[in-house]
């Protein structure tokens, strides 16, 4: 019977999730509009080298928050698409083929006060960008105070 042995430390793509981190914490050196453009750049970079049906969900994300929470800035966030207020990400997501998962995520940290009774979803699995996926994250992401 072979033995399982388990991997320790983080996964290849926790390592480069870090290592993206520490590149993004460097631009947040910078202020003013050359770090706002700098963070869309690598916002807009990453969607690019995603697979496409990845890129469709991100890119259409991408225009959801740019219409209905403008003042969330685009940035990347460990490697991921991500929109933030203020320096706190309230919007990411964490695209499948970067972290080798069976689906797309979109995800609302706590900055996003979505807030509803004693429990509710903050992360959402996205295989396709469809009119009901499209309903679902217009309302979530107008609810963001």
């Amino acid at each position: 019977m072979a033995e399982k042995t388990l991997e320790k430390g983080f996964s290849k793509e926790e390592r480069e999730a870090m290592k993206a981190r520490a590149a993004e914490l460097r631009t947040a050196g910078k202020s003013g509009t050359k770090k706002a453009q700098a963070e869309r750049q690598a916002l807009l970079d990453v969607i690019d080298g995603m697979p496409d049906d990845e890129k469709a969900i991100v890119t259409r994300v991408h225009e959801i928050v740019g219409e209905l929470a403008p003042d969330l800035l685009p940035k990347t966030w460990y490697g991921m698409p991500a929109w933030a207020r203020d320096g706190k990400v309230d919007v990411f997501v964490k695209h499948a083929s970067k972290f080798t998962m069976r689906c797309t995520e979109v995800g609302f940290t706590e900055d996003a006060h979505l807030d509803d009774g004693a429990m509710w979803p903050t992360v959402f699995a996205v295989t396709e960008m469809n009119p009901t996926v499209e309903k679902q994250l217009v309302d979530l992401v107008g609810r963001i105070s």
